[in-house]
């Protein structure tokens, strides 16, 4: 068991939390929530061991083993994919390679009755002991099988890790540590870099194979299905729920609720006694008792409610200039780079007001689909927007696209049009952008700030077909449910292409399947698409 015990943490006078105590138990699978900026990543590291606290202390036993995947990492570019992941194995490995020297030693020596012939005995006999009382782990397997489980091809196993972008690396993290098999794994936003089938199998993982997991993430489909326990970190302290997500939720609500209700009869109470203290303050046969209640006062606790939500801020697309009946028809396309097939012969066809995912693998094809719709690469086939289109694109790298010698507020207020120039505030508050927060450069905004500024200018554009290429990484959950709201809303085409099912879920009608050098037309959501996924898969294995 892992014990946090009164951690606090202060960064140049401000307290980003105080007295945080709470315990991991062996199985607890924990969802910890809280909105940007809170202090969930601080405290995952802290837990980790990476940063210290300002105060308080984390403990557990000597032979707990905790592993952690941080959001941003770099491995070395001097191995292949398949040898840096069985760096997993590498106490095991280290200690087999020992006890082969030592044996070699043993052979070679004729000494036998000298003191350091018994000392190389009895070292490799606790070796032995120690080594065979581990499961024998056919490791070179077991890299495979988890590697192949994430997404990685049996080709890719061989090739350099300086290959593959910072998304396949990390995956190469995640494998290490599955593979290590940790009494505890603390996971910070795994599922940013993650199709839909890799996200399967890490939750069926986590559930099944994993002790402890502590995880920070903003899929909530991911979050609900793999914990049973929710930390929230607000206002510089925790609540700790023995519940998952969905029904923490419920469970906030009523105790925001609660606080609202005491904070109003407080507020009441301060402003009659208040009153009282004024009125008769003067009056000598009063004095004790205007003194007793201002000494109440002083000693009051004030109650406060947790931060405001914003949750009922609606935001609303302009509206779509109308578009032809079909604003996206592609028919026969097919595309190589070299030797390399993308995809053949593959067609689809949107009708105007239609909402679309584009899912699969990473690498089946479905930015490169996007591309040839934009215009950006040759392909064979037929592919044209239709009459009046006018596109919406919001690209992975978008947020380096953003002018950075604007402010915040200049990036907005150069495109918002009309009624909505009035609630600029309102919106960039809604994206957690606050008081002074408004004024600052784009070039000092973390990535993640400059998404969330890139998703609002995207939302004030008036466009009829809009394309939106993995939209909610980096966004909390507040942010994406306001931004599928909107989008929901909107009165224009759609294509979405995402792993996140929660999002999908609810805001599309159909799916197209990226995948074995085609591109598959399911007619219906996202959970019809997984289901049959299911079956199919298990027919598959039935074969």
């Amino acid at each position: 068991m892992l014990s946090v015990d009164n951690v606090a943490v202060i960064h140049s006078g401000n307290t980003l939390f105080s007295n945080v105590s709470f315990a991991i138990n062996p199985t607890d699978k924990i969802a910890l929530m809280g909105k940007n900026g809170a202090g969930k990543s601080t405290l995952l590291k802290i837990i980790a061991g990476v940063n210290k606290p300002s105060s308080g202390s984390v403990s557990y036993p000597k032979d707990f083993v905790v592993a952690y995947l941080p959001q941003h990492l770099l491995i070395s570019d001097e191995c292949t994919v398949a040898e840096e992941t069985s760096k997993a194995f590498a106490d095991y490995l280290n200690m087999k390679s020992e006890i082969d020297q030592i044996n070699e030693e043993l052979t070679r020596r004729t000494d036998y009755e000298s003191e350091e012939y018994f000392k190389l005995i009895e070292k490799v006999s606790e070796l032995s002991e120690k080594f065979y009382a581990i499961e024998e782990v056919n490791y070179e397997a077991e890299v495979e099988k988890v590697l192949l489980g994430l997404g990685f091809t049996r080709e890719d196993l061989n090739r350099p890790t300086s290959e593959f972008s910072g998304g396949w690396r990390m995956r190469i993290e995640l494998a290490k540590i599955l593979l290590k098999e940790p009494d505890l794994i603390l996971l910070d936003e795994p599922t940013n870099h993650l199709d839909i089938e890799s996200i399967q199998w890490l939750e069926e993982f986590l559930m099944n194979k994993a002790k402890a997991v502590v995880v920070i993430s903003h899929d909530r489909a991911f979050v609900d299905n793999i914990t049973t326990r929710t930390i929230e970190v607000t206002m510089g302290r925790i609540y700790d729920y023995k519940a998952k997500y969905s029904h923490y939720l419920e469970l906030r609500k009523e105790r925001r609720e609660q606080q609202q209700k005491q904070y109003e009869e407080q507020q009441k109470f301060i402003a009659e006694t208040t009153e009282f203290i004024e009125r008769f303050k003067g009056t000598y046969s009063k004095t004790l008792q205007v003194q007793s209640r201002v000494k109440m006062l002083e000693k009051l606790e004030i109650i406060e409610v947790d931060e405001v939500d914003t949750s009922a801020l609606k935001l609303r697309f302009p509206p779509s200039p109308r578009s032809g009946n079909y604003p996206v028809v592609v028919e026969d396309m097919s595309k190589n780079y070299g030797d390399h097939v993308v995809f053949r012969n593959a067609s689809l066809r949107l009708e105007r007001g239609q909402k679309v995912a584009f899912v699969g693998k990473n690498g089946e094809g479905k930015s490169t689909m996007i591309k040839a719709i934009m215009g950006e690469i040759d392909f064979e086939g037929k592919c044209e927007l239709g009459h009046n289109a006018m596109v919406g694109y919001f690209a992975q790298n978008q947020a380096s696209l953003l002018d950075e010698g604007l402010t915040i507020f200049e990036t907005i207020d150069h495109i918002a049009v009309g009624e909505i120039r009035t609630k600029i505030k309102d919106i960039l508050g809604a994206f957690m952008f606050k008081g002074d927060d408004i004024n600052k450069k784009v070039k000092v905004l973390s990535g993640g700030e400059k998404t969330r500024l890139a998703m609002i200018k995207l939302l004030l554009e008036p466009v009829n077909l809009l394309i939106l290429d993995e939209p909610t990484n980096h966004l909390d959950m507040k942010t994406k449910d306001i931004i599928k709201d909107a989008l929901k809303a909107f009165d224009g085409t759609l294509i979405v292409v995402s792993h996140d099912r929660d999002f999908l879920d609810g805001l599309v009608t159909k799916v197209f399947e990226f995948g074995n050098k085609r591109v598959k037309e399911h007619f219906e959501d996202i959970n019809g698409f997984l289901r049959n996924k299911k079956i199919e898969n298990l027919k598959e294995v039935e074969k």
